[in-house]
């Protein structure tokens, strides 16, 4: 029966993801990250950067890419693709400490290949390293901060009670539920901070040129792991 990504179980307490997941080796699980990190920042990049998706807005080809790639890769690895959610799982206590390293490394890692690709897909050629053209400027500092916090707080709160609560467990809908944060994200504060809600995803964009790598560091990175953190505390405050 199909399970997904960290749901719990009341038959003996333990995440029925960690006895499912057993089955995989680390390097499967990375592997399984690398790839729906890759397609995660390759639509982002192509869609919301180059504006390949002229006809539709970009939150829905990439809600549709991170829905597809979380049923498609959750069994193997969790389907985190985010080190914030990575982040958020382990301090939950349903992730091994021994994964967070390799996985948040697999992931900047695909963010990175993400870009290279949708670089040599539009123009044909890697240009490597790109000039930043930041889109931000200092009056935007609060806005960005506040976006990029509360909306990385919305999609890891949101992941812990469909994918790691007892109560959803077992439930087809975790997939969707995940992918429609990101899919209101992005049309709400897209244009405040480029809805990334995932430090992989802010790496890529300082890979072709949209983000300046000191903006990342403090503007998007510092707020979607304290999203994270207090996601977690939420919560453990209502369950």
């Amino acid at each position: 029966m199909h399970r997904s990504m960290w749901m719990l179980t009341n038959v003996d307490g333990c995440p029925v993801s960690t006895r499912d997941m057993t089955e995989h080796t680390l390097q499967q699980k990375l592997i399984a990250e690398f790839i729906g990190t890759f397609f995660l920042t390759l639509t982002i990049c192509l869609t919301a950067v180059f504006g390949s998706s002229s006809s539709t807005h970009p939150a829905f080809p990439i809600a549709a890419t991170l829905m597809v790639m979380i049923y498609g890769l959750g069994h193997i690895s969790g389907a985190h693709f985010n080190p914030a959610v990575t982040m958020g799982i382990w301090i939950r206590g349903a992730c091994e400490k021994s994964d967070v390293l390799p996985y948040i490394s697999t992931q900047v890692l695909a963010g990175i290949a993400g870009a290279m690709m949708s670089i040599q897909i539009y123009t044909g050629e890697y240009q490597m390293p790109l000039e930043a053209d930041s889109l931000l400027s200092s009056h935007d500092y609060p806005s960005v901060l506040l976006a990029e916090l509360l909306f990385t707080f919305a999609l890891v709160f949101v992941i812990l009670n469909v994918a790691t609560s007892e109560k959803t467990a077992g439930n087809n809908y975790f997939g969707f539920a995940i992918a429609s944060v990101v899919f209101a994200g992005a049309l709400t504060v897209g244009v405040v901070s480029m809805a990334s809600f995932n430090p992989a995803v802010s790496i890529s964009l300082v890979a072709v040129g949209k983000l300046k790598l000191t903006e990342v560091l403090w503007l998007h990175m510092a707020p979607q792991l304290a999203g994270a953190f207090i996601a977690v505390q939420a919560f453990k405050a209502t369950h």
